[in-house]
């Protein structure tokens, strides 16, 4: 398998290289050559790791990744996971189920890419014998799932950059806590756009790329929207013809959705849930991308306005071609406002706060339940987009409800423990960095934390 640009003008790599790389050089995604039909026996009840590894394995194929590597580091990461189905399939009541993805280390669906992710990284650099810097802007959950991804490597130095003020206790604590010479947070004082935007500023800038080894684990690098796929695939085959409805921010979740759907997963429809930031939604249902300030809500890993996945799929809507796409994200980065290609396969309705509480209580009261308020928009996203179909739901649980205490609490009275391993997180101490949402002080702050590659 080969990958291209959605820009059209960045060198055509093997999937070690695209791994490696994260954003393409001319400032576009990667993508595969074309999309593989699903392999194999993928229908059939089997070990979710194995299952894993089949599907991803057309993606990897022809790298320098061997077939019986890929099998050991899939086994490896999903053993990590809490729970023995890694994914358990959820019935909450007729007609609806939730794929939990929160067993793995960090409680939230990250895990299930970036423990794979990160192993996949170690294994290649140590082949090569390099070592590289791994930067992470993160709206919540990617930040603590890759730092557990990475910590202790010896290949890898990993800055994570987070909005002040704008995660959950439990979420910024799993990030600052931890006390590891690989690892340093940074808080900025802006939104998770803001932090996305300076992470692609360091990307530009080649001097300091080449001279600290940048690499991405953003859902900007083509490895975790592969392994998000798996899940999509093994819920739908489970459940049969189905809706699929994801909370989404920045669209890589949705967007394996639709390549598992695209590769002959049984997916009907693919509902976007979202919360008061809500340009995917408006995109859905007029094909208007207008940018607008970030608010922050109850569910701040969605608190998105720039969805950079969304990128990948504009390029296939655009007939593949690198030019036109080239050509709408200019128009968007430099007017906030374009009118971008749909596709009628997507469903997309947001909550408020309020809204997402009273799904949250509704749900719970109902059958005992406990969602936490990403899940819950999913939910309610798909309660809004019924339609006149009979199709049972899947609705991606995206966080255990743990991580978000405090929202569960306000709407149900029941305050969710966090699981042994973290018991004690809200006593352990913190190490943080505070930044001006400036580039040039980003900047200096990697080239002092990490060593020259």
């Amino acid at each position: 398998m080969k990958y291209v640009s959605t820009r059209g003008q960045a060198p055509v790599l093997d999937f070690a290289d695209v791994l490696l790389a994260g954003l393409a050089a001319d400032g576009g995604l990667y993508v595969p050559e074309s999309w593989p039909p699903l392999a194999g026996r993928w229908q059939e009840p089997r070990p979710y790791a194995e299952l894993a590894a089949e599907l991803i394995w057309p993606y990897v194929e022809g790298s320098a990744v061997p077939r019986p590597v890929l099998d050991d580091l899939v086994a490896d990461a999903y053993a990590t996971f809490d729970h023995p189905a890694t994914v358990p399939l959820v019935e909450i009541e007729p007609g609806l189920c939730v794929a939990e993805l929160f067993h793995g280390p960090t409680l939230a669906f990250k895990d299930v890419a970036l423990q794979l992710v990160g192993r996949l990284f170690d294994w290649e650099l140590q082949r090569r014998g390099e070592r590289r810097t791994i930067v992470v802007a993160t709206s919540g959950d990617t930040g603590s799932a890759a730092i557990a991804a990475c910590v202790g490597r010896p290949t890898i130095d990993i800055v994570v950059l987070h909005p002040a003020g704008r995660v959950s206790d439990v979420q910024r604590r799993q990030m600052t806590t931890v006390d590891a010479p690989n690892v340093h947070n940074v808080a900025v004082e802006g939104t998770f756009d803001d932090c996305q935007h300076l992470l692609k500023q360091l990307f530009a800038d080649r001097t300091l790329r080449e001279r600290v080894g940048l690499s991405a684990m953003n859902s900007i690098n083509w490895a975790r929207v592969a392994a998000q796929i798996v899940y999509h695939v093994v819920a739908a085959g489970a459940v049969g013809p189905c809706k699929v409805a994801v909370p989404t921010g920045n669209f890589g979740n949705v967007l394996a959705g639709w390549i598992a759907r695209r590769s002959g997963a049984p997916i009907e429809r693919l509902i976007i849930g979202s919360n008061r930031n809500d340009i995917l939604t408006r995109w859905a249902r007029t094909g208007a991308l207008v940018r607008d300030e970030v608010v922050p809500t109850l569910s701040p890993s969605m608190d998105i306005q720039v969805s950079s996945n969304h990128e990948r799929l504009l390029f296939e809507l655009l007939g593949r071609d690198g030019a036109a796409t080239a050509e709408l994200m200019d128009r968007f980065r430099s007017l906030g406002s374009v009118e971008g290609p749909r596709d009628p396969v997507f469903a997309a309705a947001s909550l408020d706060d309020a809204a997402t509480l009273a799904v949250i209580a509704d749900l719970h009261r109902r059958t005992g339940y406990l969602a936490d308020p990403h899940t819950a928009v999913g939910i309610g996203a798909a309660q809004a987009c019924r339609g006149d179909t009979d199709l049972p739901v899947v609705c991606l649980a995206t966080a255990h409800p743990a991580k978000f205490p405090d929202a569960v609490e306000q709407a149900t009275g029941i305050r969710p423990d966090l699981p042994a391993h973290l018991a004690d997180l809200l006593d352990r101490p913190e190490r943080c960095d505070l930044l001006a949402a400036e580039v040039g002080a980003v900047r200096s702050y990697v080239e002092r934390a990490v060593p020259a590659h």
